[in-house]
């Protein structure tokens, strides 16, 4: 073994003989065609060389001119110095039939003179065998176009369909078009650097080889939605300046049977032809499930097409020099066969970024965005957090447009922080009609909301609280976190209750009526509370126990077989807990508001009165009783976090960076 030389790569080799044994369709239609026009030729000269033609003489013609009986005719002359003959061809009349005649002379006494004025003949030049030939064959070429135009190029298509149909639908990214490197990537350095391996390997592979060393044959790319896996992959091929090949998980599966795996097949014997290259997978999910899953039994097209992939990516033929990478956002739901090392080595998580990473990516997005000099992209990125790339891609466009809207010249903060809470929480809808009845329920259902979070100690910082209606809520209280969320607090989440269902309190309270503006208020708080005591271990009665199974599997199978892994007691017992953190936010949240119903009423009036408050204001308004409204716009409180790539008063450069993976989703309480 230690002999054992180091495997090459796999260069790309000429056609054999055996690869061309089967001719193209295309080959065999114009084969076809070609033996079909020389019979039809063939036919057609055979037709005119049996076609005879009275031989009559010079005499004979006079009387049937004379009777009238010719109809037609002509006079062919010999070339320019040819001692050939005139030939005299025409048609007469004979019991009704038309039938042909000729004769060659040489035209003497007057001959030529009286069969063209007398009888009208026609004198044109005597045709070559050539010219005749293509005179000929014209009809037929008319034909044939009519014919290839109408039936053989349906039929072509048709073919190439049918044959092609479990050709790969990978589609090829050649080197030179391939501009994407590592620097178009931002906010994922960690995964970067993970991949920095494999380009090396793609430039010098004799580096890893000398030491016995092998490239892990595939990586698979975990991660959110929008965090950049795709991005990754074409960058890690455009710095390698390698071949890419990018297919979907969605293109192998088809309604016929073997179509997929075949598909499989054909796609790596491309990617061998043009090695070395990568091989990018989205979406893996949608070929790669675990196999056995689902009702009844027969042949699966899915797991066909998965043991294609299995064999290919293992099988008895190396593949050194093919490198496939594959993004999901489902890895549970894989098949372990998939996992493997051998298959996929490695997995790479990427993640959503921190303060830093998005504020790099706003860089890169921002490029192609006319920024004013005043926008500072690290309060932005302070103000997102949870944000993907794609999200933040998507918060630069909405600003550009708000300000094409109101036909400014550039971008400032104030689009950047209407496009934020428009990306976050929705559109306003400032056209909505609303009664004066349901504008004061939503200023006391959001006062409530707002005068608890700020009561609160633990609830995220109130960012601001509007009653315009927003996306699909008729008011909204917005809170956004110090720092990107990492871990979550029980007495947090209590006090998160407690702010929910203060909304419906305050409404009880001041109107001695409860409207359906709590449904979602409901809805959040009891999926927290369910929560805490179903998976975090969160409740003192029943203690550190994972109630239930995960549902993150939604096989149809699994879902109809599936049984409670705890009793029915048990199950009481999950419901009144959830009940009594439930009832202990929601008396937490009432006494706060009835020992503050001045406050309460000062909110809710100042929300009539402009609408919309910022925390600022809401917080002078509980500090000292009294509402001061200023005219200036409402200030941002964004959340701190790691410090910013670019420093600002709030965030000195030698602050310690913390690490962030940007799991929190700040969402609203919403009327």
């Amino acid at each position: 073994m230690a002999d054992e030389k180091p495997p090459k790569i796999r260069e790309k080799k000429p056609k054999t003989d055996s690869e061309d044994r089967f001719p193209n369709p295309r080959s065999w239609m114009l084969w076809a065609l070609g033996i079909f026009m020389v019979v039809m030729l063939f036919q057609v000269g055979k037709t005119a060389g049996t076609t005879q033609r009275e031989q009559v003489d010079y005499n004979t013609l006079q009387d049937w001119i004379a009777n009238g009986e010719v109809v037609k005719g002509h006079i062919e002359y010999p070339p320019p110095n040819s001692s050939a003959l005139c030939t005299i061809t025409g048609f007469r009349i004979e019991n009704g039939k038309k039938i042909p005649f000729s004769f060659e002379d040489k035209l003497i006494e007057g001959r030529e003179k009286f069969l063209i004025e007398s009888a009208g003949f026609q004198p044109r030049e005597k045709s070559t065998l050539l010219t005749a030939f293509l005179v000929n064959l014209l009809p037929i070429l008319i034909i044939f176009l009519l014919i290839w135009f109408v039936l053989i190029r349906q039929i072509r298509s048709a073919g190439r369909g049918a044959m092609n149909f479990g050709k790969s639908k990978a589609r090829m990214l050649n080197k030179e078009k391939n501009k994407t490197t590592f620097k178009d990537v931002a906010g994922v350095d960690e995964a970067c650097e993970e991949v920095s391996e494999l380009v090396d390997f793609l430039k010098d592979p004799k580096k890893f080889q000398k030491l016995g060393g092998k490239i892990p044959k595939g990586i698979l790319m975990v991660g959110p939605p929008g965090t950049g896996k795709t991005l990754l992959a074409k960058a890690i091929a455009g710095e390698a300046e390698a071949g890419f090949f990018s297919i979907s998980g969605s293109d192998f599966v088809e309604m016929f049977v073997g179509v997929g795996a075949s598909r499989v097949r054909d796609m790596f014997e491309q990617a061998r032809k043009s090695t070395p290259c990568l091989v990018f997978i989205d979406e893996i999910d949608a070929v790669g499930r675990s196999r056995g899953h689902g009702l009844g039994g027969g042949n699966d097209e899915r797991e066909q097409t998965l043991n294609a992939l299995l064999v290919e990516m293992d099988g008895f033929d190396t593949q050194e020099g093919i490198i496939i990478i594959a993004a999901t956002n489902r890895p549970d739901v894989l098949d372990p066969a998939l996992l493997r090392p051998g298959r996929f080595d490695r997995q790479l998580t990427v993640n959503l970024p921190d303060v830093r990473g998005r504020e790099e990516i706003l860089k890169v997005h921002a490029k192609k965005v006319k920024l004013a000099k005043a926008v500072d992209l690290s309060i932005i990125a302070r103000g997102t957090p949870g944000f993907s790339g794609a999200e933040l891609a998507n918060l630069l466009n909405e600003a550009a447009l708000l300000a094409a809207r109101s036909n400014k010249k550039s971008v400032n903060m104030p689009e950047l922080e209407e496009a934020r809470d428009k990306v976050r929480w929705g559109r306003e809808r400032r056209s909505m009609a609303m009664t004066d009845e349901d504008k004061k329920i939503t200023a006391w259902h959001e006062a409530g909301h707002a005068l608890v979070n700020v009561l609160l100690d633990k609830c995220h910082p109130l960012h601001k609280v509007t009653i315009i209606p927003r996306g699909q809520a008729l008011g909204a209280t917005m809170s956004l976190p110090k720092d990107d969320v990492l871990n979550r607090q029980s007495q947090e989440m209590r006090e998160t209750i407690a702010m929910t269902m203060a909304g419906r309190i305050a409404e009880e309270i001041v109107t001695g009526d409860v409207s359906t503006g709590a449904a979602g208020d409901i809805q959040q708080a009891t999926n927290m509370a369910r929560a805490m005591v179903t998976q975090w271990g969160m409740s003192d009665k029943l203690g550190m126990v994972l109630y239930g199974d995960s549902d993150e599997y939604v096989f149809l199978g699994k879902e109809i077989a599936q049984n409670k892994t705890y009793s029915e007691q048990t199950a009481q017992q999950i419901d009144a807990e959830v009940r009594r953190l439930i009832d202990e936010g929601y008396n937490l949240a009432k006494g706060l508001i009835k020992d503050n119903r001045d406050k309460l009423d000062l909110i809710a009036n100042a929300l009539l009165e402009h609408e919309t408050l910022d925390g600022k204001q809401v917080e002078d308004i509980v500090r000292t009783g009294k509402f001061t409204p200023t005219e200036r716009p409402p200030d941002v409180d964004p959340p701190s976090g790691a410090d910013a790539v670019t420093p600002t008063p709030e965030t000195p450069k030698s602050g310690k960076p913390k690490l962030d993976d940007g799991l929190s989703d700040p969402a609203p309480a919403t009327a």
